[in-house]
């Protein structure tokens, strides 16, 4: 099988190609590394005779005229994300996140079939209205309650790609699935979530461990299940045209019960001070996973603990930059 990752250099897209790899695929990464590190598991992937790295801007359609058609599978995992990168600078979401899903639209060719990565952000107005029931199902009605709020760029950018996508593949006769992670975590994230941040403090040896929004739900889904299921959603015939939940609905957790877990695999007793949430951010979240796992049979597999401590013995190997 021929993958073409676009933005495969990132967190997400560099745990994908890893297992296409293993797999016996051959894999091109096109990105242009303003987020994906070139560390040493980078490195190894370039290493790989299977894999082809192209230095490359999504936003300018030469990119995409230099690449060649035939692939069995293309990925488009790029974009700004984070939620200080999106509040600083929504202007660039919007553009960048807009603009590498237009152009791919313009040039992809009848016959392949294309993943697009959305998100469970575009549900945020509706929890925090409380008009959104959680778990949430993929046809719950989504709600920008605040168009001016910078944090709602990254969720109207990726509700523009999905209409895009949708619409465009019955126009032109390629197959799309759309996936809408939830808080996906796992080693080489970042700095600016949840996990890693959390992660990084412990290994600073804060004295004083805030924690913004303790009260707060979550369902967190490692990076290894994330990637099984958008495998097994490009292998099912049927998730063609479809918005499919990726996540983890088996261990929904509380913010505050997460820190206790990254201190006690720190080994550190600092002082605990929970703080209200950011602006924005819901009090819990939660797929509905029911479409995904009647299109493939996928089912978790990497317990909370278990992702938590691997994500975090990571971070302690490797750091991260500011």
């Amino acid at each position: 099988m021929r993958a073409l990752l676009l933005g495969g250099a990132g967190f997400i897209g560099l745990h994908l190609a890893r297992r296409l790899v293993a797999e016996g695929h051959d894999v091109t990464i096109v990105d242009d590394f303003s987020r994906g590190r070139d560390d040493r598991d980078l490195s190894e992937l370039r290493a790989a005779p299977a894999v082809q790295v192209v230095s490359g801007d999504l936003t300018d359609p030469a990119t995409f005229a230099a690449l060649p058609h035939g692939w069995d599978q293309i990925y488009l995992l790029a974009a700004v994300v984070g939620v200080r990168n999106v509040e600083a600078d929504p202007a660039r979401v919007v553009r960048v996140n807009t603009l590498s899903a237009m152009h791919l639209l313009d040039w992809v060719a009848p016959g392949e079939r294309v993943f697009f990565a959305s998100t469970s952000e575009v549900y945020a107005g509706g929890v925090e209205a409380g008009v959104v029931a959680v778990p949430t199902g993929e046809d719950i009605p989504v709600m920008i309650s605040d168009i001016t709020a910078p944090r709602f760029a990254y969720a109207v950018s990726k509700l523009l790609g999905e209409a895009a996508f949708l619409h465009t593949a019955r126009a032109k006769g390629f197959d799309a699935v759309v996936g809408r992670f939830h808080n996906v975590y796992g080693p080489r994230m970042g700095a600016d979530h949840v996990i890693p941040e959390m992660s990084l403090r412990a290994l600073r040896g804060d004295e004083v461990f805030s924690v913004p929004g303790a009260d707060q739900f979550r369902a967190f889904c490692h990076v290894d299940d994330a990637v099984e299921a958008m495998l097994r959603l490009m292998a099912a015939p049927g998730a063609a045209g479809q918005i499919v939940h990726i996540g983890n609905d088996r261990e929904e957790t509380n913010i505050g019960d997460l820190a206790k877990l990254v201190l006690r695999l720190a080994e550190v007793s600092p002082v605990v001070e929970p703080r209200p949430a950011p602006a924005g951010s819901v009090p819990r979240r939660c797929p509905d996973l029911s479409r995904l796992r009647e299109l493939t049979g996928y089912e978790p597999a990497v317990p909370l603990e278990e992702g938590v401590a691997t994500t975090y013995a990571w971070y302690r190997e490797n750091g991260w930059p500011s």
